[in-house]
């Protein structure tokens, strides 16, 4: 089901509290405060950003694809979509969006899949599955390899065929499109900038993004 909903923000990028660049294929995690208001920047256009969320109080619950398209009845992400998790919480909104859609079916990267879906060659390749552990693994043992769900890919164009597949497709998103998510609780935000060069979710060249908080 197509669903496009572009709505700017009435944010500034010299008021907000954080702000950041993520090189690409390098990873990010931060913890948001109820209220607070994250801006994903695609810099250059046509990259995808992997990420995940977790409810920063429980995190065994987190961000849920099947909660959150049947909570929308649709698989797409947009203005005014909620983000839920696994429990069926609200965890975000994404409360402004210049891209207009998001994927929430095609998945993260990894070593495993490089070789099924390219050539067994692809295996030493920098991947997104990697990136989210290596974040992960700061926090000790409170995240294993268990608490990685199917993910969202901002920015990346994922359309399901006819007959019911996935075709990964150019990006839709152009340089300086963002999306902004409003914070419903204390979120856990992890994102892997994805790194991908075998399919055209980057163009072929993963790029840099911004990341930019504000606390409402």
């Amino acid at each position: 089901m197509e669903n496009i909903k572009k709505v700017e923000s009435p944010r500034k990028e010299e008021n907000a509290i954080y702000n950041k660049i993520i090189p690409a294929g390098e990873g990010w995690m931060h913890e948001l405060k109820p209220g607070q208001v994250l801006r994903i920047v695609d810099l250059e256009g046509n990259q995808a950003v992997d990420t995940l969320f977790y409810d920063a109080d429980n995190p065994d619950d987190h961000y849920s694809v099947t909660a959150t398209i049947t909570g929308q009845k649709n698989i797409y992400l947009t203005t005014g979509s909620v983000l839920r998790s696994e429990s069926g919480n609200e965890l975000l909104k994404i409360v402004a969006d210049t891209c207009g859609r998001h994927d929430t079916l095609g998945g993260a990267c990894s070593a495993q899949s490089n070789t099924v879906r390219y050539a067994h060659d692809k295996l030493h390749m920098h991947n997104c599955r990697d990136t989210f552990m290596l974040q992960l693994s700061k926090y000790g043992e409170r995240f294993t390899k268990r608490d990685l769900a199917p993910n969202i890919n901002f920015f990346m164009n994922v359309p399901v065929t006819e007959d019911g597949h996935l075709e990964f497709a150019d990006g839709i998103s152009y340089a300086g499109s963002y999306v902004e998510l409003l914070s419903l609780r204390r979120t856990l935000v992890l994102i892997s900038n994805c790194p991908q060069l075998n399919n055209p979710c980057n163009a072929y060249n993963p790029t840099k993004i911004q990341v930019l908080i504000w606390d409402k």
